[in-house]
């Protein structure tokens, strides 16, 4: 049957992408001014204080001790190294080459998901995985004007490895704590991670160009804080495969973005192939699940 998502879930899903899709551009732009290892650490210092004020706010639970070492390294994995080398990856990747090798954590996450959260997809939800893979495969190849990888295309591969092993452990995290709870978790595991980075951080946010600045700024208030915690709240109801598969809407709202913000009229080819990752998406979520029992939450933890 298909799946049904309330008008929150599908509202969270779209912030997310929207929000994500951007992020590519927007990252070329603040690395004019500050190094992978910088940009990481300053836009995700930025999101974790922003997090922190609305989640004392909101009244914020302690995270339960024995679950802390799984938020640490959930938090290395997920904000410290996928973000880290996705920085590192795009220096020398191209945007629609990047969006490509992202575009494989779905794949990833399918497998990973098989044996650790025993999620199943039929014969439907792997083709409608790989149909959109092949969309977003077209839309790389035609704005790339042909796909030449360099090696930093195996540091975003690695990068999508890591983002989707983020993404099973955030699952069953997410059976224990609401989304903003796990998202500050993560993120403070994350951030303090990256401290050993932080040599010339202060110097390099000085003298960056304002425009750099400007985007590290919305990096850390939009694509990190606000679309994590969408994100994370979208992922609390339904599984981590069937969410990951929403990762290939990404570059078609990047194409969309160009139309409307850059007059960047897209090609046939970019249309054909957003039609098609649209198209795996719908078959994924309408048809490509067997029926199981769901896996039992995690217990709550008690306040």
């Amino acid at each position: 049957m298909p799946i049904r998502f309330s008008s929150k879930v599908i509202f969270a899903l779209a912030v997310a992408v929207i929000f994500w899709g951007s992020a590519p551009p927007a990252i070329r732009a603040a690395l004019q001014g500050y190094s992978p290892a910088h940009l990481a650490l300053l836009r995700f210092a930025l999101a974790t204080v922003l997090l922190t004020i609305y989640a004392i706010i909101a009244g914020l639970r302690p995270p339960a001790l024995r679950d802390i070492p799984v938020i640490t390294l959930a938090g290395g994995i997920g904000i410290t190294f996928y973000n880290t080398v996705l920085n590192y990856g795009l220096l020398t990747v191209r945007s629609a080459e990047g969006s490509f090798l992202i575009a494989s954590t779905p794949i990833w996450t399918a497998l990973i998901a098989f044996v650790v959260l025993h999620e199943r997809l039929n014969h439907w939800g792997w083709a409608g995985i790989f149909i959109s893979f092949a969309g977003i495969g077209i839309i790389a190849h035609e704005r790339a004007h042909g796909l030449h990888f360099s090696r930093g295309a195996l540091v975003l591969l690695a990068g999508a490895i890591s983002y989707a092993i983020y993404m099973v452990m955030q699952k069953r995290l997410l059976g224990r704590y609401q989304a903003l709870e796990f998202t500050v978790y993560a993120f403070w595991a994350g951030t303090l991670l990256m401290l050993p980075f932080s040599g010339g951080a202060l110097h390099a946010a000085r003298i960056a160009p304002v425009a750099a600045t400007a985007a590290l700024v919305y990096l850390g208030v939009f694509p990190a804080a606000i679309a994590n915690v969408a994100w994370a709240y979208a992922m609390s109801h339904t599984t981590a495969t069937r969410i990951s598969t929403f990762i290939y809407l990404m570059p078609v709202v990047a194409v969309l973005l160009g139309w409307v913000w850059l007059g960047e009229v897209p090609s046939l080819l970019s249309l054909v192939g957003g039609g098609l990752a649209l198209a795996g998406v719908a078959l994924v979520n309408w048809k490509g699940h067997v029926r199981q029992m769901e896996l039992s939450p995690l217990p709550e933890m008690a306040d």
